[in-house]
């Protein structure tokens, strides 16, 4: 991606933020080290409660990852309960149920799934646990001692991966899912059980042609999330 050398930095952050999306399907191209790791090098400036840098990753690639998404898949197929380390939130109510619905009819609608087809929207939710394709995932975890700022640090370290990751052509998708089951991930990698496991970014090249890829998730105004205080 090229950006003309009189565009203003706000402009790159703002065409950015506008371009990046939760990319539900990936072509299956490898992205070269080199690129990975320029993402990882931007990242690694993201902000963090007294400079902790509290986030760790593990990244798969190539075989790495299809023995990881076979663990996974199988084991959230098997029906067994959810042992992730940060609760769940305990209720999407008003306007945040609101926008979760939306958000979940538009990728049904989009694969022509529906409205009540609980079965179809099993199946797709099984799909996090297929990386949707995805040639990588990024598993992010951080220090127990560290709690819910170590959490929220690693927050915006997701962010700033994303970001770069869009820079570059590279598609990105967060997911709480794959922090559903944390003992069976710090297991698979060797983690410490003094880890917490946050979220995964599953990433790729995206396949732009599949229905899933199709539609937009919409966004509050100002209005609607700020209050100005002056006096």
């Amino acid at each position: 991606m090229d950006y003309k050398t009189d565009t203003a930095p706000i402009e790159v952050l703002e065409d950015l933020l506008a371009q990046r999306f939760s990319c539900r399907a990936f072509k299956p191209d490898p992205v070269p080290r080199a690129a990975i790791e320029r993402i990882l090098t931007a990242a690694q400036k993201t902000a963090s409660w007294c400079n902790s840098q509290p986030w760790r990753l593990e990244i798969t690639s190539g075989a790495a990852t299809t023995k990881f998404r076979d663990l996974i898949y199988g084991t959230a197929s098997s029906g067994k309960p959810n042992t992730g380390d940060f609760p769940f939130p305990r209720e999407y109510r008003g306007v945040y149920l609101e926008r979760r619905r939306e958000s979940g009819f538009q990728l049904y609608n989009s694969l022509g799934i529906p409205r009540g087809d609980r079965n179809g929207y099993a199946k797709q939710a099984l799909e996090n646990f297929n990386f949707f394709g995805a040639p990588h995932v990024a598993i992010v975890h951080t220090d127990e001692a560290l709690g819910v700022y170590g959490a929220i640090d690693c927050g915006g370290y997701v962010t700033s991966f994303m970001l770069a990751a869009q820079a570059l052509g590279i598609a990105t998708i967060p997911q709480a899912a794959l922090a559903f089951h944390s003992e069976v991930v710090r297991r698979h990698f060797g983690l410490g059980e003094d880890r917490r496991v946050v979220c995964g970014i599953s990433f790729g090249y995206p396949d732009r042609d599949h229905k899933a890829n199709s539609y937009r998730t919409t966004r509050a105004s100002i209005a609607d999330t700020v209050t100005f205080v002056d006096e």
